[in-house]
This record gives C-alpha cells, sequence and structure tokens, in this order.
C-alpha cells in the first residue's frame, strides 16, 4: 500500500505550459486591441468631426448671416469666395447663375483645369462640374480622402448663395467589383455620389436642392480598352440645373447623354437670351461632348 500511494504522488513537472500558454494568449489579444485602435481610418474620422461642428456651429454655417456692426471680408478660399457670390447678386435680373458658377469654377479650379482632373462644360440649361474619381477616393472605395474636403468645400462656397438644383452623378469604369459593402459598380457609383451629396450640404448648401444617382458602368466617355480611357470613366459630374424640371430631364438619361434640344422639349424651357447665356466653350469651358 504504502508503494502504490508513492506513485499516486508522482509531481506533473510540465504543468508550467498551461500557464505559458495563457501568457502568449492574453498578450497576443492585447497586442491586437492596441493595433485596432492605432488603425484610424481617417476619412471617418473627418467626417465625424464634420457632423460635430456643424451640429454645435450652425449658426456659423448660415448662408446669410443676420450682421451684427460691420462686417470684415474673412480669410481667403471658402469665405472669400462666399462673400464675392453675395456681392455677385444671384437675384439680380441682369445675372445669369449657370454663368456666374461656371466662371467662378474656373477661376477657383484653374490648376485643377490645366491639368485635365477637373472640366466644366456649360450650356443654356445646366452646367456640369465633372471631376476625376482620383481626386476624391481611394480606389475601390466611396469614402473621401482627405484632399476631398477641402475640394468640396470651395465647390460648396461657390454653390451655397444660389438657388438652382444640383444632382450628383456616379460613374465607374467596366473593370467588375465584388465587395461586402459594393456588389457591383451600381452600389459604388451610387455610393460615391451620395458622400458628395452629403459633403455638400454639410459644407452649407441647402439638402433640398441636392439628390445622388450612380450610373455604374453603363455611360462611358472614353474606350474602357485602356487604362488611361478606364480612368477617365471613373469620375463624378456636379450637375448645377436651370430649374427643377430640367434636373429631373438630364437625370432621367445622364449628362453624357442629355442635349439641351431635347430638354427644351420635354420640359418646355425656353432658350435663355444670348446676353445672358452661359459663355461659350473657351479654354476650360468645354462644351458637351457627344455620347459614345
Amino acid at each position: 500500500m504504502a508503494r502504490r500511494r508513492h506513485q499516486e504522488e508522482h509531481e506533473n513537472h510540465e504543468r508550467w505550459l498551461v500557464s505559458y500558454a495563457d501568457f502568449i494568449t492574453l498578450l497576443f489579444a492585447f497586442f491586437v486591441v492596441m493595433y485596432s485602435i492605432s488603425s484610424i481610418n481617417e476619412g471617418k474620422y473627418k467626417i465625424l468631426s464634420e457632423t460635430l461642428v456643424g451640429v454645435f456651429n450652425q449658426p456659423d454655417r448660415s448662408v446669410k448671416p443676420i450682421p451684427v456692426g460691420e462686417e470684415k471680408p474673412r480669410t481667403p478660399s471658402l469665405e472669400r469666395s462666399m462673400v464675392e457670390a453675395n456681392e455677385r447678386s444671384p437675384d439680380s435680373t441682369d445675372a445669369d447663375p449657370l454663368q456666374e458658377i461656371a466662371q467662378s469654377v474656373r477661376d477657383a479650379f484653374g490648376d485643377l483645369i490645366k491639368t485635365d482632373q477637373l472640366n466644366v462644360r456649360g450650356n443654356e440649361l445646366w452646367v456640369e462640374i465633372e471631376m476625376n474619381s482620383s481626386l476624391l477616393f481611394p480606389s475601390g472605395d466611396a469614402l473621401p480622402n482627405d484632399a476631398a474636403f477641402a475640394l468640396i468645400e470651395k465647390v460648396a462656397g461657390i454653390l451655397a448663395p444660389y438657388d438652382n438644383p444640383v444632382h450628383v452623378e456616379g460613374f465607374t469604369d467596366n473593370l467588375p467589383i465584388a465587395t461586402s459593402r459594393y456588389p457591383s459598380n451600381w452600389e459604388l457609383s451610387t455610393a460615391r455620389a451620395a458622400s458628395i451629396v452629403r459633403m455638400l450640404a454639410m459644407d452649407g448648401v441647402s439638402a433640398g436642392r441636392l439628390a445622388a444617382v450612380g450610373y455604374g458602368e453603363f455611360q462611358p466617355v472614353a474606350d474602357n480598352a485602356t487604362a488611361e480611357g478606364r480612368a477617365r470613366n471613373r469620375r463624378v459630374v456636379l450637375v448645377i440645373s436651370r430649374n427643377l424640371d430640367v434636373r429631373r430631364s438630364v437625370s432621367g438619361v445622364g449628362s453624357a447623354n442629355a442635349r439641351p434640344d431635347s430638354v427644351m422639349q420635354r420640359t418646355g424651357t425656353q432658350s435663355a437670351p444670348a446676353a445672358t447665356a452661359p459663355a461659350p466653350a473657351t479654354g476650360a469651358v468645354n462644351s458637351p461632348s457627344p455620347a459614345p
């Protein structure tokens, strides 16, 4: 009996492995948590920051603030462009809002226009501001990059003083996408257009003027067989219409396919007088190119 008791009390010298394994598991979990905390999505953080600022500083975002005392011109960029737009008095019968908007965009984005990253097209019924998607979004995503916020803020400063309807069109190339967030190019193009609409609204453009529409890969302006053509097809277009009927007609077929004469027939819109019609295509302003 004494010999059997001695054998049962034999000590296990490998019990330390259990504690060691638990320690390694906890250490791994710790570093995973630390890594997830350190990887901040700058785009989502920027949207959250802009939203909170808009909520707590709503009076400062008013398009027509109540003046107190003598108002002095504020800093350049967005504030200066808004002051200049107000001085132009868009409600004046002598001024054509579409012509003024097109000219303001040319003045504000001359560098991007020279590099063909941004283009402006105009006619008597609407103005198009076309931007390459690489200016606004990472590849295959609809979350704006950091540069997009400053760019859209300047555009919003130009559009905010006017009442013209605006719709944002999203386009992609024909390369398929199939992710959990964007099952197809339809979802990607629409999400990109909606992101720009949200940013415009946050930057002072009346939300009631805005709409978003996605056309996916189905209205190309260049040949998708080349990398250059696919880059041109990945674009976002802001369409500023003369009135709501024009916006509905243009968005129904897409700005790439819309024609002023057809829109006039559908809406009964009269052609604007020659003295107030948008300037013809010169320099950065291009007339609408034929649909592919």
